[in-house]
């Protein structure tokens, strides 16, 4: 037979917190200086000659962009944080998406 809690030791029933949306302030400096900083790292790695590392690099810099958008999203509802740190990742993504394209 299991064995069964008394009802004075159970935990109570939690809300869910499904849709709750918490404010969490502006994106924090070092979100965006990660970003730009990655980028860069992307950009060194497709520079190469060597195939998995210049597959790496592209790979790197794919999942960056849908990153980076969400990023400024967040950023336009709750507030950019540093307004220079967000422009430099949006240079970032920029270049990289004109290299990708162009």
């Amino acid at each position: 037979m299991a064995h069964v809690a008394p009802t004075s030791h159970r935990r109570p029933a939690r809300a869910s917190h499904r849709g709750h949306r918490s404010d969490d302030g502006s994106i924090q400096i070092t979100s965006w200086l990660g970003l730009a900083f990655a980028f860069v790292v992307g950009w060194i790695l497709t520079a190469q000659s060597h195939v998995g590392v210049h597959a790496a690099g592209v790979t790197l810099l794919v999942m960056l962009v849908p990153v980076t958008i969400g990023t400024f999203v967040t950023g336009f509802r709750q507030g950019l944080g540093s307004w220079k740190a967000a422009l430099l990742a949006g240079a970032g993504l920029a270049f990289t998406l004109l290299k990708f394209f162009f």
